[in-house]
Order: structure tokens, then sequence, then C-alpha cells
């Protein structure tokens, strides 16, 4: 008989800090680099800013396109191969922004971007993880959300200065080469090197793995994964991002319609990105918690944030707070929560596909939230964020009771 492969060290601190510097400087590169170059590209090329941002949303489009694909390169143990080309791609994307003549060639870059993206944030890595090392892959995931919760900001100062210095397309240049430089040398030493062999690495995934509510217990695959669980499970993610998306594009202009002047919007939404940096190094400390309850809290304090803001302005500060607490933990029950629900054997394909839905409704947040603001002002907009973030306090609940019933007829007699 041959001996069940051993399961591979969990990364140490070092090398969880060194993914977590690999998400800061990706995520700066994407989906958060029009926040400080959309209007120097506009002042520059004249570009409609409802253009500029469209073509972002073409790339996450074709990230959320792509997900399921990228997905299946980690299943077959080439997760860090993927993220490193990945990098790379994005790298590529932003030299094409960089020399673009006119805007068909940007939004062509950024669907090289968006392909990039596909294969490089944080659900890749989490996934890549989860089918390393099981169970034992969430304290990694943890200093990761911890790490990468610094992104904007780092990169939003160094990307400002940039632009004035040399220009929005040197800017571009300067990070694409930085990019490429750095990302390999860090997952490189961070990750262990890919598994050729798939039957090794589910192996190795079963070994580290304590999931139980699925359909059938030696089925692998999404298949083997409630279909009731996968729905709830994909709609909580997926309204936590549009809530994200549309708090992240739109908190200065939404307090400024609920009667904020602009230095107090400004002032007032960066309370979020302390309190998502503290609760995620609170959660280090949390680590026989389970990830359900996590998620609970997260949606909780979203929604307690979001009223507060929508229905006493006075009260802008602590809402948002609250929401930057619940909003911190979003990002890591994305990756712990279907760590600890589904067999390991189906977490890097049941993460693509999270994933996809997650992304296209970023994609169409923006929009969507700009139709509502210009229809009927900030404070229903505000209110109708709210009414989301209840409701998805309402489905928690909801996983939660599907959870415990799985677990209750998967126990043994």
């Amino acid at each position: 008989m041959t001996p069940a492969p051993s399961l591979a060290e969990p990364p140490r601190f070092l090398a969880s800090a060194l993914m977590g510097l690999a998400q800061v400087v990706i995520w700066g590169g994407s989906f958060f680099l029009l926040t400080v170059l959309a209007d120097p590209i506009h002042r520059d090329t004249g570009w409609s800013l409802t253009w500029i941002y469209g073509a972002l949303t073409v790339g996450v489009m074709i990230s959320g396109l792509l997900s399921p694909r990228a997905s299946a390169y980690i299943a077959r143990g080439q997760g860090r191969h993927l993220l490193v080309v990945s990098g790379w791609i994005v790298s590529a994307g932003l030299l094409m922004l960089a020399a673009a003549p006119n805007f068909a060639v940007f939004v062509i870059g950024w669907a090289v971007i968006g392909v990039g993206m596909a294969g490089g944030l944080y659900d890749p890595l989490f996934a890549t993880l989860g089918t390393q090392y099981g169970q034992r892959a969430r304290p990694a995931i943890q200093s990761v959300t911890l790490i990468g919760g610094f992104a904007t900001t780092l990169t939003w100062p160094v990307l400002a200065w940039m632009n004035d210095a040399i220009g929005w397309r040197y800017t571009c240049v300067a990070y694409a080469i930085f990019l490429a430089l750095t990302i390999g040398p860090m997952y490189w030493k961070a990750l262990p090197a890919d598994v050729a062999d798939k039957a090794d690495l589910a192996e190795k995934a079963r070994a580290g793995s304590t999931a139980v509510p699925a359909k059938a217990s030696a089925a692998s695959g999404l298949s083997s994964v409630d279909p009731k669980l996968f729905a709830l499970l994909s709609l909580v993610f997926s309204i936590a991002a549009i809530l994200m998306t549309a708090v992240s594009v739109q908190i200065v202009v939404l307090l400024q319609g609920t009667g904020h002047s602009t230095a107090s919007a400004i002032a007032l939404s960066a309370l979020i990105g302390p309190s998502m940096v503290a609760v995620r190094g609170l959660s280090l400390a949390l680590k026989n918690l389970h990830a359900i309850w996590l998620t609970l809290f997260s949606t909780v304090f979203v929604a307690l944030g979001l009223l507060a803001v929508s229905s006493v302005p006075a009260a802008a500060a602590l809402g948002l707070v609250f929401y930057g607490i619940g909003n911190g933990l979003r990002a890591l029950v994305r990756g712990t929560l279907p760590l600890a629900l589904v067999p390991a054997s189906a977490y890097a394909e049941v993460m693509g596909r999270l994933a996809r839905s997650s992304l296209f409704c970023q994609a169409l947040t923006p929009l969507a939230c700009g139709f509502v603001l210009t229809q009927w002002g900030a404070g229903a907009t505000l209110w109708l964020l709210a009414v989301l973030a209840v409701a998805n306090v309402m489905l928690c609940l909801a996983l939660r009771r599907m959870v415990r019933r799985l677990q209750a007829t998967t126990a043994p007699a």
C-alpha cells in the first residue's frame, strides 16, 4: 500500500506576509488603480470619466468569466504558477494602458488586466492555500487579509505621488515593471512548489480538511456540495460584494448628499480603512471561532453601519467604523467560510464560482448605484444599501441554520 502523502507545513508568518504584500501590489495595479488615476487620465485624454470607469467594468466582468477556469488550474495543483503568471499579465495590461493611443486600446488593456485579476487576487490565492493545506490554511488566510487591508493605504499615496512627478502613463509603466519584478519572488518564497500529481494534491487536501456539509463525502468536485448551500453562499457573498463596491466607489458623494462637506466626507471615509485592519488583527485571536459566526458578525456590523449612516447623519463616524469592521471581516470569510463548509476536493472550484458571481455584481454595481443616485438622490441610495445589508443578515441566519442541519445529518450515529 502506498503511504498517504504528508501535508506540507502551513505557511509561517513571513510567508503569509509576503503573500499579503503581493496582494497589496496587484490590487493597487488593478482594481484600485482608477481611484487615483481616473481623473488625470480624463484631463489628459478628454475621455469621459464614465467611459474610463466602464473600462474597469470590462476588466472585472472578464475576471468573473474566467474565475472558474483559474480554479481549474488551482485544482490541478498549479496555484503558485497561476498567481505569478497572473501578476505578469496585469503588468502587461498596465503597459497597454500607458501606451494607449485611443480609448479602444485602453479598454483592451483593461481586458488584459481582467485576465490577470481572475487568477491573481484574493480568491485564487485563498483557493491555492485551501487546496494545499485544508483547514490549516485559515491562519495564513487571516494574515494575508490583515496585510492586504493596507492596499489602498500604501498604493494610493504612491500612485498619486508618481502621477504628480511623471504623469499617469509613466506611472503605469513604473508600476508594471515593479509588479513584474516582485510578484514572482514573493510567491516563489511564500508557497511550496506546485503539485504535478492531481491525486496527490487531492489526498493532501482531504487529509487537512474537516468539512462535513456535503451531499456525499465520497464525491469530489462541485457535485459533492449541497446545491442549496452553494446558492446561499453565493447570494451572501454577492450582496456583500455589491455593498463593498458601492461604498468604495461612492461613499464620499453619498456623504456629501446627506449634508457633509467635502473635507468632512473624506475625513469620515478615512475611518473605514483603520477599522478594517483593526478587526482583521483581532480575528487572529479568534482562530477557534467557526467561520459562520465571523460571517454573521460581518453582515450585522455592515447593516448597523449603513443604517446609522442612512438614518442619523450625525452618527456617520460611528456608522462608518461599524461598516469598516464588517467589511474587514468580509474579505476574511470569503476564504475561510467555504473552507469550513465544503470538501477540500471541491474548494478551488467553489471559490472560482463564488468569485464569478461576486465579480459580476461588482462590475454592475457602479452603474446601478449611479442610476439610483441620479434618479432618487443620496438618501435613497443609502437606504437601498442599508436594506440590502439587513437582507444579507437574514440570509446569513438562514445559512447558519442550513449548516447546523447539514452537520446534524452527517454526524456519526
